[in-house]
């Protein structure tokens, strides 16, 4: 096993020195690939040009069948498709056995997605003639226009955002730094926020964040969450809707108007496409409505 353990080391490291995963995610790929070594052991295999499609599904089938849930199987055959991918690119492997195997499709559950009309309604919940109401319009509107993970909205500087180009710079998962671009409601929305707000909620202190509560402190995750809870109330929307909500209807919704899904990675900031994936199913349930209304034999 000593050579299958030095392939699952180089893959770690690579994952960590080339990809800038986060601990945790370097956690989940180690534990599932330690899963596999496992497997691979109890079936004899001690070489991994042993290691075959047929074998790999053997292995998806037994997790299946110890009582693993969908989404955890489907993170399981995530990490073996991107190690395997690894072992093709560094010519251990000739090809890949792991790229013809699709993820089920039940396996990774995407959140509820609001509709545009229902993004619509909760954006316009804020009230814009008080400072509070301002900045949480802005922040809203920001958490959409850019696809942001709560954390990164609350933990953004004041100089992240540069509203003559409409772009905003993220630190996200693993410190990896991307450029997201966001549209002009959002950046009217952060310009009213800054001029007529965030210096009456300072209060002649000085903040290096964006986004400030009463006491010029930064805003916080739960203090956000508590205020979403509000507008969703408000709204009369009846869906679970959290924070993550906007970003995954940020990706939904750029894939709905013919967004790559390519480029939605690269605003996501995901590392591996296939994290990106689970947003196409959306897509196409898009697109074959429309083929139905429009096609003369739909």
């Amino acid at each position: 096993m000593a050579s299958l353990d030095i392939f699952v080391d180089q893959y770690i490291n690579y994952l960590v020195f080339e990809k800038g995963l986060s601990e945790k995610s370097i956690e989940s790929y180690s534990s599932d690939l330690s899963n596999y070594l496992e497997f691979l052991k109890q079936k004899g295999i001690k070489d991994i040009t042993q290691t075959d499609t047929p074998l790999i599904l053997k292995h998806m089938i037994a997790l299946r069948e110890s009582g693993l849930g969908s989404k955890s199987c489907a993170r399981h055959l995530i990490t073996l498709r991107g190690f395997y991918k690894f072992l093709a690119q560094e010519k251990i492997l000739e090809f890949d056995p792991a790229k013809l195997i699709d993820l089920p499709k039940s396996g990774l559950k995407l959140p509820d997605v609001l509709s545009v009309s229902e993004i619509n309604l909760l954006l316009n919940i804020p009230d814009s003639n008080k400072p509070l109401g301002k900045r949480n319009s802005a922040m809203l509107e920001l958490l959409y226009a850019a696809g942001l993970r709560v954390s990164e909205l609350v933990n953004l500087k004041f100089l992240d955002v540069n509203l003559e180009a409409c772009f905003v710079r993220v630190m996200g998962k693993g410190s990896k730094e991307r450029i997201v671009p966001f549209g002009l409601f959002a950046r009217n929305k952060i310009d009213d926020y800054i001029n007529n707000s965030r210096p009456l909620l300072l209060k002649n202190r000085i903040s290096q964040y964006l986004f400030v509560a009463r006491a010029g402190k930064p805003m916080t995750r739960q203090g956000f969450w508590k205020l979403l809870k509000q507008y969703v109330k408000q709204a009369g929307i009846r869906k679970k809707v959290t924070p993550h909500s906007f970003r995954h209807s940020f990706a939904s919704h750029l894939l709905e108007g013919g967004a790559d899904l390519r480029t939605v990675q690269v605003m996501l900031g995901h590392v591996d496409i296939s994290s990106t994936q689970i947003y196409t199913h959306v897509a196409r349930d898009h697109l074959r409505q429309i083929h139905e209304k429009y096609h003369p034999r739909g």
